[in-house]
């Protein structure tokens, strides 16, 4: 019998690592309409399964976004509230890359401001959140006021790439 990507994702080495996600990438390259299986580990009381199953999730949208699309108000509900960081950073990056309906992408923004409201935000989070903010910034979805203020806080992260990241984008929205 064929292992679940329960079971494939499970495997790792060093629990940080992506293990056999890439595995699981070229299955659902291969055959989409597995990716409702992927998507199911998301839920998995394992916190490794679900941080490369989002992995593989984000991969998979970079060359398929519009296979994303309907997984989008799922995203919404069931995972934007997640403590988990790896959840939180791979949602970031798929919303930049996905086509969002008006409401999705409302929603999308407030969720990104919410984030970007405190300093204590883990880094790559904020990293991923204030990229794709600023993408909606630039494409005029939201004001640029609000922007740097959310910047502005992130100015204030203990870590320094993230200030680095909120200064760089402070002087590109700026301009």
């Amino acid at each position: 019998m064929a292992e679940t990507f329960s079971e494939i994702l499970i495997v790792g080495g060093k629990t940080n690592s992506l293990g056999r996600a890439n595995e699981v990438i070229e299955i659902i390259l291969k055959d989409k309409n597995r990716l409702n299986e992927l998507y199911t580990c998301l839920s998995n009381n394992d916190p490794w399964v679900r941080m490369r199953a989002i992995d593989a999730i984000e991969k998979v949208c970079r060359q398929h976004p519009d296979w994303l699309t309907s997984y989008i108000d799922r995203f919404q509900t069931e995972l934007a509230s997640s403590s988990q960081p790896s959840i939180l950073w791979h949602l970031a990056q798929i919303y930049s890359q996905v086509k969002l309906s008006d409401e999705q992408k409302l929603n999308t923004i407030n969720w990104l401001k919410n984030l970007l409201s405190t300093k204590e935000i883990d880094w790559i989070v904020s990293a991923n959140a204030m990229k794709t903010l600023v993408q909606f910034t630039n494409d005029g979805s939201i004001p640029t006021a609000d922007t740097v203020a959310l910047l502005q806080v992130q100015q204030n992260h203990t870590s320094n790439s993230v200030v680095k990241k909120a200064n760089k984008f402070l002087l590109t929205i700026a301009n």
